[in-house]
């Protein structure tokens, strides 16, 4: 008999929502923008010129972020499984349209030097790519009936898709302090938040073994 859910069921996906609120944000405002009449600045001209990517990349990417936070907890999906599958081919479809929006965008916005020099641009052209890879092998994996192996590259893929939401945590110290918003220093910056969430993913994925139980996120991420 599944058992009843409690809060500490919650606490989980409370966090990860957290996470994503501040990017999801954003990209409200970056939608209202685009749909709208904004004055082009040299910070927005790109986004008015060819809206399509962005657009795509903030609804699949929000829809991913907060959506997907709900796929980690062990109590969901023992007491919900068709839910689960079905929420995870519409996640798996929103990742890689977040994925392929990302690169799309990296490869033919005319991004100021002041908001990507050339270690951002490689680097988001490898965390789409990867992003993108991870939901494959992780589809690949469950349709083998591969649970360790499918959860491993799911959370690999949710983690890169939370880059936003940890580049919120570690550029807005730096912009408080030193009222700088772009260069090099931001660039490392950005990377070192994908950087993060990759470490505490294989880590999560190591502490369990790369494998055993479902509960493989929740345990790894526990909240005391």
């Amino acid at each position: 008999m599944t058992r009843k859910l409690a809060t500490a069921d919650f606490k989980l996906p409370a966090l990860l929502l957290a996470l994503s609120a501040v990017p999801t944000l954003g990209g409200v405002v970056r939608l209202v923008s685009v749909s709208g009449h904004a004055a082009a600045t040299p910070d927005n001209a790109r986004f008015l010129h060819a809206p399509a990517p962005v657009v795509i990349h903030v609804l699949c990417a929000t829809l991913y972020c907060l959506l997907g936070a709900f796929q980690f907890t062990p109590a969901l999906r023992l007491r919900w499984p068709g839910l689960h599958r079905r929420a995870g081919r519409l996640l798996a479809l929103c990742g890689v349209m977040t994925g392929a929006s990302g690169l799309w965008m990296t490869a033919v916005y005319r991004i100021p030097p002041g908001l990507q020099g050339p270690l951002l641009y490689w680097v988001r052209l490898a965390v789409g790519a990867a992003l993108i890879g991870s939901i494959v092998l992780g589809v690949r994996s469950i349709l083998r009936r591969d649970v360790p192996g499918h959860e491993a590259h799911m959370i690999r893929a949710y983690a890169l898709g939370q880059g936003a939401g940890t580049q919120v945590l570690v550029l807005l110290p730096w912009m408080l302090v030193s009222g700088e918003s772009g260069g090099l220093t931001r660039d490392l910056l950005m990377t070192l938040s994908w950087a993060i969430n990759a470490g505490v993913a294989e880590w999560i994925i190591r502490r369990r073994g790369g494998a055993a139980a479902p509960a493989s996120l929740a345990s790894g991420l526990r909240i005391a």
